[in-house]
C-alpha cells in the first residue's frame, strides 16, 4: 500500500515524523512538538480532536517509525550547527552578488546622470553657437539692406536735384515770358497815341523774347527700380559665401577620445588635458575621432592640414570598426609615427613610404561606387597610396593625433554657377 507524503508528516510541524508517539484518540505527533504543544495546553489535549490524553507520556508508534524508517533510509543526516554554516554560505555568496549588481546600478545612476549633465552643457553650447551664427547672418542681412537703401536713396537724391534744377529753370522761363507778356498787354491797352509812339520798341521786346521750351525727362531721369530688386535675394546669397566657409567634413564630438580636443566649428582636433566625457558607445578608446558623416556612395573628397613631428593619421574605416579594442579590421589611413610615413591598410600589413619631403596638406579621396580610396598631397596632387577594394560598410573620415598642433579641415572654395 502506497503511503503519501502526508501521511508521514506531523500535523504540527508538518515535517517528517520524528520520534512519533500515538495518543489515545489515535492521532500520532513528533514527541518534542507534542511536548511542546502541551507545555502552552496544560490540559494535554490532542492537537485535532481536542480529546484529553490519558497519558502524559504517550508510547512510540511502533509502525509509523518503522515507516519513518523506510522513508529517511537514502537520506543523509547531520547536525544542525554542522549543516548551518553551509546555509549561511551560500546565502552569502548570493548576497555578495546582489551587492555587487546593486554597485553596477549605482555606477550607471552616476554615468547616467553625468550623461544628463553632459547633453545639458552641449544643449547650451550648441545653442550658443546657433545664435552666434545667427547674428552674424543677421548682420550682414542688416549690413546688406542698409548698404541698399543707401544706394536707393542716393539715386533718389541724385534724380530728384536733376529735376529740381530743370524746374527751376523752366520757372525762370515762365517768369521772364510772362513779364513780357504783361507788358505787351499792358502798353496794348494804352492810348492810340502812346501806344504808336512806343509801338516800335514793344515789338522789339517781344520779337528778342528768346523762345520758351518745357524740357524732356530725357533717358534716365526715373529709379532704375529693376537695379536694385533685380534677383536680389540671389544676389545677397551669393554674397554670402564671402561669409561663411564650407567645410566637406566636421568632427562628431561624440566620437573623440577624451584626450582630444576640437574647435568650437568642430574643424580642428589636437591633443591636450583629459576632459569628462560619457562613456557612450560611438567614443573611441584610443586618440580618435571620427566625421559626423558617413559614406556609403557617391564621390566625396577633404583635405587635411597635417602639422608636428608627434603621432598623427588620416583616413576612413569601416562603420562597425572596433572603438574600444584595437582595430584590427576596417582601418585605411595614412600615418606619420617615429618620422616616417606608413599607408596603414588593416586587416593588411602597413606600408612605408619614401616622401622627398614632408607632407603639409593630405588630400583623401573617395569613390565608393567604384571601390576606390586614394591618397595625395594636396599641394602637389602627387599620389601617395591608393586602395581598390569593393567597400561593403558605410566608411567615416577618421582622424588621430597626439599632437599639440592641430589637424585641420580644410574648407571648400566655393563658386556659383547659373545654367
Amino acid at each position: 500500500m502506497a503511503v503519501s507524503e502526508q501521511d508521514l508528516s506531523c500535523p504540527i510541524c508538518y515535517n517528517v515524523f520524528r520520534d512519533p508517539v500515538l495518543l489515545s484518540c489515535t492521532h500520532s505527533f513528533c514527541r518534542e512538538c507534542l511536548k511542546t504543544w502541551w507545555e502552552e495546553t496544560p490540559l494535554r489535549n490532542c492537537p485535532i480532536c481536542k480529546r484529553s490524553s490519558c497519558s502524559g507520556d504517550p508510547p512510540l508508534n511502533r509502525a509509523l517509525s518503522n515507516l519513518d524508517s523506510d522513508a529517511h533510509k537514502n537520506h543523509i543526516f547531520k547536525p544542525i550547527d554542522e549543516v548551518t554554516p553551509g546555509f549561511r554560505n551560500q546565502l552569502e555568496d548570493v548576497l555578495q552578488r546582489l551587492a555587487e549588481q546593486l554597485q553596477d546600478v549605482n555606477k550607471s545612476k552616476i554615468e547616467f546622470s553625468a550623461a544628463a549633465t553632459h547633453v545639458e552643457a552641449q544643449a547650451r553650447l550648441t545653442e550658443r553657437q546657433i545664435q552666434d551664427q545667427f547674428k552674424r547672418l543677421h548682420q550682414f542681412l542688416e549690413e546688406e539692406e542698409q548698404s541698399r537703401i543707401s544706394a536707393l536713396r542716393e539715386e533718389e537724391q541724385q534724380k530728384r536735384r536733376s529735376l529740381e534744377d530743370k524746374m527751376a529753370a523752366v520757372n525762370r522761363d515762365m517768369e521772364a515770358l510772362s513779364e513780357t507778356i504783361t507788358a505787351t498787354k499792358k502798353h496794348m491797352a494804352s492810348a492810340d497815341v502812346s501806344f504808336l509812339l512806343q509801338y516800335k520798341a514793344a515789338l522789339e521786346r517781344v520779337k528778342c523774347c528768346p523762345p520758351v521750351v518745357g524740357p524732356e525727362l530725357g533717358p534716365g531721369a526715373l529709379i532704375d527700380q529693376a537695379k536694385h530688386v533685380r534677383n536680389l535675394g540671389f544676389n545677397i546669397w551669393k554674397n554670402m559665401k564671402d561669409l561663411f566657409q564650407f567645410y566637406p567634413v566636421v568632427l562628431d564630438p561624440n566620437t573623440g577620445h577624451p584626450e582630444l580636443s576640437l574647435t568650437g566649428d568642430l574643424t580642428n582636433v589636437k591633443y591636450g588635458e583629459r576632459q569628462k566625457f560619457p562613456e557612450n558607445p560611438e567614443r573611441f578608446g584610443w586618440h580618435r575621432v571620427l566625421g559626423s558623416e558617413g559614406f556609403s556612395s557617391g564621390t566625396h573628397s577633404w583635405d587635411v592640414e597635417v602639422s608636428g613631428d608627434d603621432y598623427w593619421s588620416v583616413g576612413v574605416v569601416s562603420e562597425s570598426v572596433q572603438r574600444k579594442a584595437p582595430m584590427n579590421t576596417g582601418v585605411w589611413e595614412i600615418r606619420f609615427h617615429d618620422g616616417q610615413y606608413h599607408a596603414v591598410c588593416r586587416p593588411k600589413q602597413d606600408k612605408t613610404l619614401s616622401l622627398e619631403k614632408n607632407l603639409q596638406r593630405i588630400r583623401v579621396k573617395l569613390d565608393f561606387d567604384k571601390g576606390q580610396l586614394s591618397f595625395s598631397d594636396a599641394d602637389t596632387e602627387e599620389q601617395l597610396h591608393v586602395v581598390t577594394k569593393s567597400f561593403s560598410e558605410k566608411l567615416f573620415p577618421c582622424f588621430s593625433t597626439i599632437n599639440n598642433r592641430p589637424l585641420q579641415i580644410i574648407p571648400k572654395t566655393i563658386s556659383v554657377k547659373i545654367k
